[in-house]
């Protein structure tokens, strides 16, 4: 069901501009520690893999440093797969998705390819449990040239170095209640146009890219997922956030033009994963784990499908 998002004074502002801007980051404030509950796993990891900084939020380059995990040896002649995390700080077990994947499955696979994680791409919005960056820019819509998120821009600068093929690329997110609650009526609010709200699913969703939907790979990451935990219905309309299922627990967006993090890698598959951690039916470890078996299931099937050729 569509509803219009509504305004205690019954019109919409003005678009923000850099006072409303500044005002916004003033009430902003730090609620958990990306220091403790993502570098201090991400220094853990650097006994197995290569742990590189790519660089660091301007905002405070000493408390928000970024960084990139990788297997190796690196090999040039191998394709690479890519895992991102925290594009939105605020969705927790995208990050901590990506953390576990590194700690328990990431080293099997690297027989077949090298594997890129990043972690946490917006540690300010991780601390600060915000979808949003310190200039009120949404991230996962800023991944193209000459991005105004710098967040984007480091990590576009980093993969290019790196001057691999990215075979694959998995993008965790989570869809949560605060979308409704918090997010669009601040989008509302700064951009000064009216918002539809919609209903937010209870259950684990994908996101392919309508370009180049590769239905069976996610398939297989739904099949993977459902040992986990339960999948996302759609709505009376048949679909999730608006969009038209295209199989079960799977839509499509233009991941390019959009500028989401999946469609700036040039990948042959992608996928973007969509955990509701607010449904009374899953736990934290749930919702991580679900993340985990998104990947295996992809990697799994791209494993079997390499087999056959």
């Amino acid at each position: 069901m569509i509803k219009n998002q509504s305004h205690a004074s019954g019109n919409l502002p003005q678009k923000w501009g850099d006072l409303q801007r500044h005002q916004w980051l003033a009430q902003q404030f730090v609620k958990r520690s990306y220091w403790d509950e993502v570098v201090k796993k991400i220094q853990l990891l650097a006994i197995n893999f290569q742990v590189e900084q790519y660089g660091a939020l301007s905002l405070e380059p000493e408390k928000y440093p970024l960084f990139l995990v990788k297997t190796r040896p690196w090999d040039s002649q191998k394709k690479t797969i890519l895992v991102t995390g925290g594009v939105h700080g605020y969705e927790t077990s995208g990050v901590q998705g990506a953390l576990s994947f590194l700690k328990t499955e990431a080293l099997r696979y690297s027989e077949f390819w090298n594997i890129v994680v990043a972690p946490c791409i917006s540690p300010w919005g991780y601390e600060t449990i915000n979808r949003w960056n310190p200039q009120a820019i949404d991230p996962n819509r800023s991944f193209y040239k000459d991005s105004p998120a710098e967040e984007c821009a480091a990590l576009m600068a980093k993969i290019a170095s790196l001057e691999t093929t990215v075979f694959a690329h998995f993008d965790l997110h989570e869809t949560t209640d605060t979308d409704n609650r918090v997010f669009r009526p601040a989008l509302a609010a700064r951009d000064g146009i009216e918002q539809k709200v919609w209903n937010i699913p209870d259950g684990f969703y994908l996101v392919g890219d309508s370009d180049n939907p590769r239905s069976d790979f996610q398939k297989a990451m739904i099949a993977s997922v459902k040992k986990v935990t339960h999948i996302a219905p759609a709505d009376e309309q048949g679909r999730i956030i608006g969009e038209l299922l295209t199989q079960e627990g799977v839509i499509n967006y233009e991941t390019k033009k959009l500028g989401l993090c999946t469609g700036f890698s040039d990948n042959s598959y992608c996928t973007t994963t969509e955990v509701y951690p607010d449904s009374p039916r899953v736990s934290e470890t749930d919702c991580v784990k679900a993340q985990v078996a998104a990947i295996i299931g992809g990697l799994d099937y791209l494993l079997l499908l390499a087999s056959k050729d």
